[in-house]
């Protein structure tokens, strides 16, 4: 039935127990039924379904319905449902569409308003956006109208209302009241289980899930004094987990693969031992004599005569059901230690710690094997899943890189295939040229990888005309789809390889993961950068800024010289006012506009603007560029808070934001509140965008491109505030006055006027754990959010491992007139 194609391409009934909706639809009795259910799914709503033309008409309502005809309560139109939808209650599994629990709040028969009506003239009202019925339930009795908030035929946004009837209240009347406390929490209990379920897994191999992804080492030209380190060879081979249990095994790549086939002899010898367990290792193809060859290892099993296949394993995630990975890293190899000695699986061995503490011991030992480097470990290291840490460290002896084949040179003289690759990495979600490699191939390699070059060729180039590329007129382009590993001598001036060698193809890697890898150094108190002609000396950089969580300077800084690129759109032409912690959150802060021009070096950019308050000129600083914000960082100023309109245009804003403030309200009510404003945004076609604040609320923007003056913009704000309150009036105010919004979250409009500043998206705060005013997907604001998760440490890997939620923003130009006259 076409109605229900949405409804059916939505779910996954192999999963979900909904009814599918393809069976004979026939009215179970001659009256129209109606049936209202409870759905605990991302947010708490109510769905309000109505039996019309052979299916069931149906809205979400936030709030739930009402008998209060004082209340307007939004109605979000949703697909069609089947009648058998009708009776359904039970538990939606986590991964589908519409995730928690449904009950049935009331349910009964319906009829039309005018009793002259019927299904064709229901319709009809559908349609004009006026929808008039009767219900006959067990909680809900009496007149209701449904009415589309806008004229427009496909707008989804509807109000319900109660007609003051006979079965009409005259107080504030909420449906949650009618709903049992176990009801109630069921659906709590669900989901929360649900959430958790990877955690508390009985059996670990039973998911191939992101939870056990395998812990990433930072490269480095160090370690630190003050800890204790374990040293390891840094093994050439696929990293690999391995999922053991009585009934499977399962060994997975990096990036989620399974290796099972193409490592098949490892994988059957290691179903011999009975435990369920998860191993961390790297299986390499090795000789007699231990040295190893990554190349072997691509095109998996078998492997040429003298060589075999050994995984080495290096750490122990579960045993038998019991999480390790909080477990310090000595504790976790004893365990692994004692298994490896008992379990006696051919080719699976332990990787020996190097019985020294001493790092350059280790890399002295590292030359004399010819290894390609050393891993360091702290050896109270826990483990943290799919995450790069500097708790490990790889030491290399010889640089080497990961590149993004994207051309090739043709072949000269009697070579064989081609000349050299053209290689790239991603940087700013572009291909960054990083120079060719036309050495280290074997005849087989050449002829292998020629033939596969081949087959993706391309005319497109993919960087910009402006980059120069070596020997372009004898380039051929391919798609970027293959990926190389090479060494390399170092880096050359422009950001190109030095002596380049090639070494292998890399399978287990994904193109857009493939950046210039740049080592970890060592904490020095002092660092001078160099942009251009612009110079600048980091000071001070061991001080410890948050003392409770062993945070200093340096990783501030740090944190900032790899978001910057992201930040700096936001902060473009903007005035920014600093808020200065030079000795850390612990003391006390204070803020600062005015800029003396004498103050730092010569190229910071002010403007004179004259203050609000005082009519006196200030000096504010502008921040357009990586070195400046560094500049303001390396002063202390922890948070950056730009001006919403920039010095050009002072009285015509860039953004509009709506501040809610939780001001002690439970923070899941701010999550509904929030969504709500994104509902209401969306029914009027304003493109709405979502950070925390990195304290304690969030923030709602709309990129209004100095089209409107901040009266306009101000007022727009207040009345969306305004039609928020109307859905939360118990937990929401737009009073200013602190004392008359006590524990209620404020509707905070009042950020849109001249030379009010808010943070910046990225952000960190001075708040404990370092947190960042960090851009979120809608999807994302849900009971789970937290603002305590978004931190210098965690945005920087949410930042390499997903999309910017913010990228389109500066596309989506919003229409404020044509919204106002929807509202």
């Amino acid at each position: 039935m076409a109605k229900l194609n949405t409804y059916q391409q939505k779910r996954d009934f192999d999963k979900t127990k909904e009814p599918k909706g393809d069976e004979t639809r026939k009215r179970s009795a001659k009256r129209l039924r109606f049936v209202v259910q409870r759905h605990h799914a991302s947010r708490l709503h109510y769905d309000f379904r109505l039996e019309i033309d052979g299916v069931l008409k149906s809205w979400a309502i936030p709030k739930g319905p009402s008998l209060h005809p004082k209340d307007k309560r939004l109605a979000v139109m949703v697909e069609d449902h089947p009648l058998s939808y009708r009776t359904f209650e039970g538990e939606i599994p986590k991964g589908s569409y519409g995730f928690g629990t449904v009950t049935i709040f009331d349910e009964g028969y319906y009829t039309p308003l005018e009793k002259s009506h019927g299904e064709k003239e229901l319709l009809a009202e559908l349609e004009s956006g006026s929808l008039k019925v009767v219900l006959h339930g067990k909680k809900l009795k009496g007149e209701f109208a449904l009415v589309r908030m806008k004229q427009a035929q496909d707008d989804k946004a509807w109000l319900l209302l109660k007609h003051k009837d006979r079965y009409a209240v005259e107080q504030a009347y909420d449906a949650e009241d009618e709903v049992s406390a176990a009801d109630k929490a069921a659906g709590t209990r669900f989901r929360k289980q649900a959430t958790n379920s990877n955690k508390k897994a009985a059996d670990p191999t039973a998911t191939n899930s992101s939870t056990f992804e395998p812990m990433l080492a930072v490269l480095a030209t160090a370690t630190t004094e003050d800890d204790d380190w374990i040293f390891e060879q840094k093994l050439d081979g696929f990293r690999a987990i391995a999922h053991l249990s009585k009934k499977d095994i399962q060994l997975r790549s990096r990036n989620g693969k399974s290796l099972n086939k193409q490592f098949a002899s490892l994988a059957n010898a290691l179903k011999t031992d009975e435990r369920s367990l998860i191993l961390d290792g790297e299986i390499v193809a090795e000789d007699a004599k231990g040295n190893s060859r990554f190349q072997l290892l691509q095109h998996g099993e078998p492997l040429p005569a003298k060589y075999r296949l050994v995984y080495y394993v290096f750490d122990l995630l579960m045993l038998d059901g019991n999480d390790l990975r909080e477990y310090p890293l000595v504790e976790r190899r004893d365990l692994l230690e004692r298994w490896v000695k008992k379990a006696k699986i051919p080719n699976v061995r332990l990787v020996d710690s190097m019985q020294t503490e001493n790092e350059q011991d280790a890399l002295e030992v590292a030359k004399e094997k010819n290894w390609e480097g050393i891993v360091a470990k702290m050896s109270d290291s826990t483990y943290l899943s799919g995450k790069r840490t500097d708790a490990w460290r790889k030491l290399k002896l010889l640089q080497s890189q990961e590149a993004i084949i994207v051309g090739f040179t043709a072949a000269a003289g009697s070579r064989l295939g081609f000349g050299a690759l053209v290689l790239a990495v991603m940087q700013d979600k572009q291909y960054q040229y990083i120079g060719n490699v036309g050495t280290g191939f074997t005849d087989v390699q050449l002829q292998e990888l020629s033939a596969q070059l081949n087959k993706i060729k391309t005319t497109r180039k993919p960087f910009a005309t402006s980059v120069a590329v070596a020997n372009e007129n004898k380039v051929t382009w391919v798609k970027p789809k293959l990926i190389a590993e090479v060494t390399f001598s170092e880096w050359t001036t422009d950001n190109h390889l030095r002596h380049p060698v090639f070494k292998a193809l890399r399978h287990d890697k994904k193109i857009q993961d493939i950046s210039r890898v740049i080592p970890l150094q060592e904490i020095r108190n002092e660092r001078e950068l160099t942009f251009g002609r612009k110079k600048l000396t980091l000071s001070n950089q061991k001080k410890i800024y948050w003392p409770d969580d062993g945070i200093t300077k340096s990783d501030l800084l740090n944190y900032y010289e790899q978001v910057g690129e992201l930040m700096l759109p936001y902060l473009k032409d903007k005035p920014i006012s600093m808020n200065r912690f030079p000795n850390g959150i612990k003391e006390t802060g204070f803020f600062q506009k005015d800029v003396d021009k004498n103050t730092g070096p010569n190229w910071l950019k002010t403007v004179a603007l004259e203050s609000e308050s005082t009519g006196n000129l200030v000096n504010y600083l502008i921040c357009n560029d990586l070195p400046t914000l560094l500049w303001i960082a390396n002063m202390g100023s922890i948070e950056i808070n730009p001006w919403l309109a920039t010095y050009r245009k002072k009285t015509k804003p860039v953004f509009a934001v709506l501040d809610l403030d939780p001001n002690g309200a439970d923070f899941t009510e701010v999550v509904a509140v929030a969504n709500t404003a994104h509902d209401i945004l969306d029914q009027a076609g304003v493109p709405n965008f979502i950070k925390t604040s990195g304290s304690t609320g969030l923030h709602i923007y709309i990129y209004v491109a100095e089209q409107y003056s901040f009266d306009v913009i101000r007022d727009f704000m207040e009345m969306l505030a305004e039609l928020v309150h109307e859905q939360h009036p118990d937990s929401t105010s737009v009073e200013r006055s602190p004392s008359k919004r006590k524990k209620k979250i404020y509707l905070d409009f009042m950020q849109n006027k001249r030379a009010q500043t808010i943070v910046a998206p990225y952000s960190v705060r001075p708040k404990p754990g370092a947190t960042v005013s960090t851009p979120l997907e809608w999807d994302e604001v849900n009971e789970d959010l937290s603002i305590a998760q978004f931190t210098i440490q965690t945005v920087m890997n949410r930042i390499e491992s997903q999309q910017d939620p913010w990228k389109d923003i500066f596309e989506q130009k919003a229409n404020l007139k044509k919204a106002i006259a929807s509202f």
